[in-house]
């Protein structure tokens, strides 16, 4: 067994994951995602998903980035417009 280096638990399902030459180990995605997954800089939530990276700094989604000033970042393109 191992235990998550979040919570501590000696878990005989535990997993590791390696990122950038280190390896972690945890007992849950939920710890996993805690440890591991950048911080919005706009509204400090955890990002999950694909997020947005403008100026080398992290937002959860366009609409963060906008708020911090990073207007070239886009959800989609507007309608009518072409490829």
């Amino acid at each position: 067994m191992a235990v998550c280096e979040v919570c501590g638990n000696d878990y005989d399902m535990s997993f590791e994951v390696r990122a950038q030459g280190a390896v972690h180990v945890f007992d849950s995605f939920q710890c996993a995602i805690h440890a591991m997954a950048p911080i919005c800089e706009h509204c400090g939530q955890r990002i999950i998903g694909h997020g947005v990276e403008a100026d080398r700094r992290w937002f959860c989604c366009a609409h963060c980035a906008h708020q911090e000033g990073a207007m070239a970042i886009v959800d989609r393109v507007m309608a009518g417009s072409s490829s």
